[in-house]
């Protein structure tokens, strides 16, 4: 399967960001410990702990680096998965759930320090808020209890009202507060992540695509247009547009393309509207958003299996905007941008040992920042010092996506998801509404009564003064 490149370049997010120095293409052939085939945010973190770690290692990419999803992120670095809580305790038990997520926590550890002491001159927004479309009282406290509890994580609850006062909108409900995920500016991170592998060594060459690998025998043997390359590892750290060197894994991922904008400034309207600074994700996966650059809303909600127009879904985002926040009704759309992205049928990444030497650190759709970074460094130390972590990530093995089927069943279930996400939302903001006209009712009953009461006592004391 061919999947089409993104429309905007790395540097197109939000930022003035100036377009990166390219690098050469492997015109040599090449003999190394570790080749990285894919030079996203997951390769690139492989290939900067395995070379700090004194391997030889040499990244691959068919075009530039992170020139596909890991350069179009919105820079949240958030704690947990891209799946509901309950379910990956359903599926792996309590135990092991808490071993995934602790890994996951590392991930957006590694992130934070990596910028702390190497690049601190890229801001942390610290924050992120997953709110409810509908009234989940009862349903929070047992998410608070596990995540926080089970898990150990910093987390919080916020009641209906709390949550209005940071959002003025009456479309969510409860939330769930992260204290310790925080926003950073992707495409920055990822620059620097690349600048900070070739430091430790890593030999990075792009617009190499793989046309074969061999991964038979104790040296792996990978084809590209002018020059061969053996490695004693190879990590596939490639997303949807892998394709032939890889089919297996290709087939194993659902292509998504994900579209985000950035509006035009607001001024002081936006801080009046969305007081909160982190990232704001619901619990139906429809909407992410966070405010940048001081009065600029970053906005991501469509996805589709099929590759679509930009400008198109720049126009449904603003009308998504309109419907979330009808305050911000005029806001113009600035910049929309998209890319590809590999989604699971499990929803969870792949990681691990696919065969001794061959590596796999794939399906990081809907995952936040912080598993590619625990993917890069999960392999890293299994190459370089046996650590079998990895093996966590076993029930999550390669699963068929379907193809083109699976893609037209995919944004069917899709659609009909968010249907019922938006029905399920609107009948509780119906029933929020009904139980306050019964409460309004309810005091003008009691008024009524008090009033007549009131008046009955007042003629009794008349009476009585009458007869007196």
């Amino acid at each position: 399967m061919t999947i089409p490149p993104s429309e905007t370049p790395v540097h197109a997010l939000w930022g003035d960001l100036p377009a990166a120095e390219p690098r050469a293409a492997l015109s040599l052939d090449l003999d190394v410990d570790i080749c990285v085939v894919g030079g996203g945010l997951a390769g690139l973190t492989a290939a900067r702990e395995a070379a700090r770690r004194g391997m030889s290692v040499a990244v691959l990419e068919g075009q530039q680096v992170g020139w596909a999803a890991s350069g179009h992120n919105l820079g949240s670095v958030l704690p947990g998965y891209g799946v509901p809580i309950d379910d990956l305790i359903a599926r792996v038990g309590i135990a092991h759930a808490r071993d995934l997520w602790k890994l996951a926590e590392e991930g957006g550890d590694y992130i934070r320090d990596t910028i702390a002491t190497s690049v601190p001159d890229i801001a942390m927004t610290p924050g992120a808020l997953e709110v409810s479309t509908t009234d989940v009282g009862e349903r929070l406290i047992g998410w608070l209890q596990t995540i926080g509890g089970e898990f150990g994580t910093a987390v919080e609850g916020w009641q209906i009202e709390q949550v209005r006062d940071a959002l003025r909108t009456r479309r969510y409900f409860h939330a769930l507060h992260f204290p310790r995920a925080f926003q950073i500016d992707g495409a920055r991170y990822l620059r620097a992540l690349a600048k900070l592998a070739e430091e430790a060594g890593v030999r990075i060459f792009e617009n190499t695509p793989v046309i074969n690998i061999d991964s038979a025998g104790i040296r792996k043997r990978i084809v590209t247009p002018s020059a061969r390359l053996r490695a004693g590892q190879i990590v596939l750290a490639g997303n949807v547009h892998i394709g032939t060197p890889a089919l297996r894994l290709a087939s194993t991922l659902m292509p998504l393309w994900r579209y985000a904008a950035v509006t035009e400034p607001l001024g002081d309207l936006l801080n009046e509207v969305i007081a909160y600074r982190g990232s704001v994700l619901d619990d139906d996966g429809i909407d992410h958003f966070r405010i940048v650059d001081g009065d600029r809303l970053l906005w991501s909600s469509p996805e589709t299996t099929w590759r679509g127009k930009p400008a198109r879904f720049g126009r449904l985002i603003r009308r998504r905007i309109a419907t979330v926040f009808p305050q911000l009704a005029q806001a113009r759309i600035e910049r929309v941008f998209s890319s590809a992205f590999g989604q699971t049928v499990h929803g969870m990444p792949q990681i691990g040992e696919l065969r001794p030497g061959l590596w796999v650190a794939s399906g990081f759709g809907r995952q936040g920042l912080n598993t590619s970074a625990m993917a890069g460094r999960l392999i890293a130390a299994g190459i370089t010092e046996g650590d079998d972590r990895w093996r966590l990530f076993s029930p999550f093995e390669l699963v068929w996506a379907g193809g083109k089927a699976g893609r037209v069943v995919g944004q069917f279930a899709d659609g009909l998801s968010r249907g019922r996400s938006a029905a399920v939302g609107a009948l509780a903001r119906w029933r929020e509404r009904a139980a306050a006209r019964e409460r309004l009712r309810e005091e003008r009953r009691s008024a009524r009564i008090a009033a007549v009461l009131a008046r009955t006592e007042r003629v009794s004391q008349d009476f009585g003064s009458d007869r007196r």
